[in-house]
């Protein structure tokens, strides 16, 4: 049976392949279909489609958003939708300035705490792509503030440490309008503990399609339990192995967290149809 995975990361935002790159890694760990899930952006997916139709992989539009969720930063999966889509297009577009924004903010902290970075320095560690804080803690390990990136998110990036992060983002609401507007489906990523199950149900009022119950860090209960709560709210299940390229995390787990391809159909069947009704 076919495999699929459908969260995977790219230089456009915090990932370590190009884009055109992935495809062909894909067909070596036996993947048909897949998905570049950037953060924020689908720049990265017409270069990996390019290199996907040269060798027989399917790559899917998707990206991953970044919304407002209750005054917290949530991430929500989009896939097939029109990546023309003007008011899309604009989403994104906003985003992209969120992100500086919020960066912006976060470099002022951590100069509260004497850290000499500044945005110039991040944005050109992201080489064009979206800014995140990887390239925030990349910037702080070359000039010595910390031995790797997982010192610098445990001692001045994470939630943590930088307690409520200032964002610029569209709300949950506001995301999972503008995706069903493009004709595409919105997925809650990586759940496992972030949410209650009262917010898991707020979640699916507001119109959630699916949820992606296969991820490493879920465990074997937790995908069960979500598995169960999507079957029981008639939501699609999807999955992938987050991953970002060689030396990041999730490596081992390319070509082995993956979802079939019947699941990858009832995606394809919904938006299909939403595409068909909102003409």
């Amino acid at each position: 049976m076919g495999k699929a995975d459908l969260h995977i990361h790219t230089t456009a935002s915090d990932g370590r392949l190009r884009p055109e790159e992935v495809a062909p890694l894909a067909r070596e760990n036996g993947l048909e279909v897949i998905a570049i899930t950037d953060h924020d952006t689908i720049e990265g997916y017409a270069r990996a489609r390019e290199a996907g139709e040269k060798i027989g992989v399917e790559v899917l539009t998707g990206v991953e958003l970044t919304c407002d969720y209750n005054g917290s930063e949530s991430h929500l999966l989009a896939y097939c939708f029109d990546a023309e889509d003007p008011e899309f297009q604009k989403l994104l577009s906003n985003h992209k300035k969120a992100r500086l924004e919020r960066m912006e903010w976060i470099v002022g902290e951590l100069a509260k705490q004497g850290l000499d970075i500044d945005k110039e320095e991040v944005r050109a560690e992201a080489s064009g792509g979206n800014v995140g804080r990887p390239h925030a803690a990349s910037v702080l390990v070359k000039k010595g503030y910390v031995g790797s990136a997982k010192e610098a998110f445990i001692r001045y990036l994470g939630n943590h440490a930088l307690g409520p992060i200032q964002n610029y983002y569209a709300s949950h609401l506001e995301a999972i309008q503008a995706v069903k507007d493009a004709g595409g489906a919105t997925v809650l990523a990586h759940p496992n503990r972030f949410y209650t199950q009262d917010e898991l149900e707020e979640w699916v009022e507001a119109g959630l399609d699916g949820i992606e119950v296969i991820h490493p860090s879920h465990d074997y209960e937790q995908q069960k339990y979500f598995q169960k709560f999507a079957q029981e709210n008639n939501l699609l299940i999807t999955g992938g192995s987050d991953y970002h390229g060689n030396g990041s995390g999730y490596l081992r787990h390319f070509g082995i967290v993956t979802m079939s391809l019947t699941q990858v159909s009832s995606l394809k069947r919904m938006t299909e149809q939403r595409k068909k009704i909102s003409v």
